[in-house]
């Protein structure tokens, strides 16, 4: 008797293994890698993409960090490969002058006061407004203000710089419109002292309703019936928030704050750099300015590299440690324990 194609193809098909439990409730067995990659084969296909950019984009750039111990002369040879092979090493020369730097020291501390203020400022603000939306605004104009919030996350930091110099500038709408009326104008774009705060303020009008998105997507997850639930026992509005709302957000802000304190040492490039010349490189050198400055515009490779892995390698400490602490706070984090 032949056989039918859906039966031939149910013969083929390999059948996973039977996954025996033992006390407490733990799988004994595990499915091989074979049955596994034929199963996900479709997924792991829509990865591969993603993997080689990453692999190309990030992993393979870290086998250039060998300059940082060398004095590297990108003209020593017609070729980087040959350049970096020829220049002669120098150890840890480039780290110690990095210890000795005052400039450094500077960048370093700029970069960790912009962080606090980012991460005391800028934080705090998504968490609110998505639960200001989520509490408060009516389902009808809630997709309204999501799209109000979000559209600044599309635009490029010379409109967002392009936008505040208009408005805060000296030549800006305020300052003429103070002017106007008898007062005195300002100029907060040159302001030196008030730098750190006007970057701030920046990156919240611009990048906050990004921040929302995901903390409604988190809030959607949650069963309405605990709401309904809640109320018929009584809680009102703020304790259905306090003990409901606030629970499920905080998966998603620890996670949020373990990669944010990994970026301590990363504050905005691009926005800085376009508004350095206003205010000075003493209010506004941080370490992605000095690393460009010292390697890019003075031809610094070696001492720009050095600076670069001792960036990353603090970077990873403090992922580690963030994420340790939202272990220690019940949280998964980035990963689990």
């Amino acid at each position: 008797m032949s056989l039918s194609t859906q039966d031939r193809r149910a013969r083929d098909t390999p059948k996973p293994p039977v996954t025996t439990r033992a006390a407490g409730d733990r799988p004994v067995a595990k499915l091989p890698l074979r049955y596994r990659l034929r199963r996900d084969r479709t997924l792991i296909l829509m990865t591969l993409p993603a993997v080689a950019l990453l692999l190309v984009f990030a992993y393979v750039p870290l086998a250039g960090n060998v300059v940082a111990f060398q004095d590297y002369d990108p003209y020593i040879a017609d070729n980087a490969f040959e350049a970096i092979s020829q220049s002669p090493w120098v150890g840890f020369e480039w780290f110690q002058q990095m210890v000795n730097d005052r400039l450094f020291w500077s960048a370093l501390r700029n970069t960790l006061v912009i962080f606090l203020l980012q991460l005391t400022l800028f934080f705090p603000v998504p968490v609110l407004l998505a639960l200001f939306i989520n509490s408060f605004v009516r389902p009808r104009v809630r997709a309204v203000a999501q799209a109000i919030l979000y559209l600044p996350h599309f635009f490029s930091w010379v409109l967002v710089v392009t936008v505040f110099q208009q408005m805060f500038g000296g030549a800006g709408l305020i300052a003429q419109t103070l002017r106007e009326h008898g007062h005195e104008g300002f100029d907060l774009m040159t302001d030196p002292g008030l730098f750190k705060f006007l970057i701030t303020f920046e990156m919240i009008w611009k990048d906050a309703g990004w921040g929302v998105i995901v903390f409604l997507a988190a809030l959607a997850s949650v069963s309405p019936d605990l709401y309904e639930a809640s109320a018929m026992d009584g809680a009102n509005r703020w304790r259905r928030m306090w003990h409901i709302t606030l629970p499920a957000l905080r998966p998603v802000v620890a996670l949020l704050l373990v990669l944010q304190v990994g970026n301590a040492l990363t504050v905005g490039f691009e926005q800085i750099l376009l508004q350095r010349t206003a205010v000075g490189p003493g209010a506004s050198e941080v370490l992605d300015t000095y690393v460009w400055n010292v390697g890019i515009t003075n031809g610094g490779f070696s001492y720009a590299a050095a600076v670069g892995i001792v960036k990353g390698i603090f970077g990873l400490l403090l992922v580690l440690g963030a994420n340790k602490i939202a272990h220690l706070m019940g949280e998964q984090g980035v990963y689990k324990k």
